[in-house]
């Protein structure tokens, strides 16, 4: 599911919560409602459907998050996808992208972890002016190779290494399909492919305590339920 700030992956916590399927499922049926149904012609859900498989996810949960995203079933039950804004500790600019299917509830959850914590949840568009709206691929590729000249052979702007392998390509947001296609062609396995944000002022002369603080709080809204993605002002 990608990565935002510099955290342990969404799946690994999700694992950890139980929840893995269902954040899963979530994605695939937010997919099929923006893209539609068909994965042939649906990159987002073509890869969150690959993900789903590779973490051994039922393909009955796999079809019914199709089907409830496409608008075939109708249980109650709408997942949406909502971002709140707001500060962290130390004036650290955060971004949080959740899939809910209650955006009270999820609301009333993010404005509690925020005040907890000492920092300020804002309106939309408080912070949005230190983050540059992009698309995010990730992905690993095995054997030797520059990751420079793969992200300009495939017309990335900006690509990041893993110390694992995997690699974050950043993207004009309208070029994120055309990216994607030419890794692929290139030999890389996709497992993210998504519009994203990333931070373009980062928070500077932060102390370690401080920053340890932040990250703490970053990681408590990470957790929550709902959130699919958490992005800050820091490197």
């Amino acid at each position: 599911m990608g990565k935002g700030w510099k955290q342990t992956s969404k799946v690994a916590n999700a694992q950890k919560k139980g929840l893995v399927f269902t954040k899963f499922a979530r994605e695939i049926q937010v997919a099929a409602k923006l893209g539609g149904p068909d994965p042939a012609a649906n990159s987002r859900l073509r890869v969150a459907i690959d993900a789903a498989k590779t973490a051994s996810c039922p393909n009955e949960t796999i079809d019914r998050a199709i089907k409830k995203g496409a608008g075939l079933l109708d249980d109650g039950k709408i997942i949406e996808e909502v971002a709140y804004e707001g500060y962290a500790p130390h004036g650290v600019g955060v971004i949080v992208e959740c899939q809910t299917d209650n955006k009270n509830r999820t609301a009333s959850e993010m404005r509690n972890a925020f005040k907890k914590a000492g920092g300020n949840m804002g309106e939309t568009g408080s912070v949005g002016w230190m983050f540059a709206r992009v698309g995010l691929i990730e992905g690993k590729k095995s054997g030797t190779f520059d990751p420079d000249e793969e992200a300009i052979e495939a017309g990335a702007n900006e690509v990041e290494m893993e110390d694992d392998g995997h690699a974050t390509f950043y993207t004009a947001y309208e070029d994120l399909d055309s990216v994607r296609t030419l890794l692929v062609q290139r030999g890389w396995q996709v497992t993210a492919c998504e519009p994203s944000f990333k931070a373009t002022n980062l928070t500077a002369d932060l102390s370690e305590e401080q920053l340890k603080e932040v990250q703490e709080f970053l990681t408590v809204l990470d957790d929550l339920d709902d959130s699919h993605r958490v992005y800050a002002t820091i490197s």
